[in-house]
């Protein structure tokens, strides 16, 4: 069964850190492109961070460049979004998706069906 579950969201102070995690069952994600959006309140999903399947096919989102990275485990299965120096306007619940093709996009459309329950992320003083 094809599945995605993210974790690691929470509530922290403007300026804090955390890490997303993005964990597959049956389907093996290195052979996957795997992208992070968020959504929030009020707003439409939008793209975050996305890896491809081959080095330096990595792209992020101009309102996130230098505060976040995307990173793979494929021995864990699993997709990583560390998010540093976060800003109020980052509070969204953040979803993982996957496509089986080689390189990603930050489009939601790009991704088809495989998408996880989502995390939420809060920052607020």
């Amino acid at each position: 069964q094809v599945q995605l579950v993210e974790s690691g969201g929470g509530s922290v102070q403007p300026g804090g850190s955390l890490r997303l995690s993005c964990a597959a069952t049956g389907f093996t994600m290195a052979y996957h492109a795997i992208g992070w959006f968020r959504q929030a309140p009020g707003k439409e999903r939008e793209g975050v961070a996305c890896t491809g399947t081959t080095d330096g096919n990595v792209h992020y989102a101009d309102s996130v460049k230098g505060r976040f990275t995307i990173s793979r485990d494929n021995a864990k299965n699993t997709v990583y979004l560390q998010m540093n120096t976060l800003k109020p306007e980052d509070t969204a619940v953040y979803y993982c998706a996957a496509n089986g093709l080689r390189q990603c996009a930050l489009r939601a459309d790009y991704y088809g069906s495989y998408w996880g329950k989502g995390t939420p992320v809060t920052v607020s003083s």
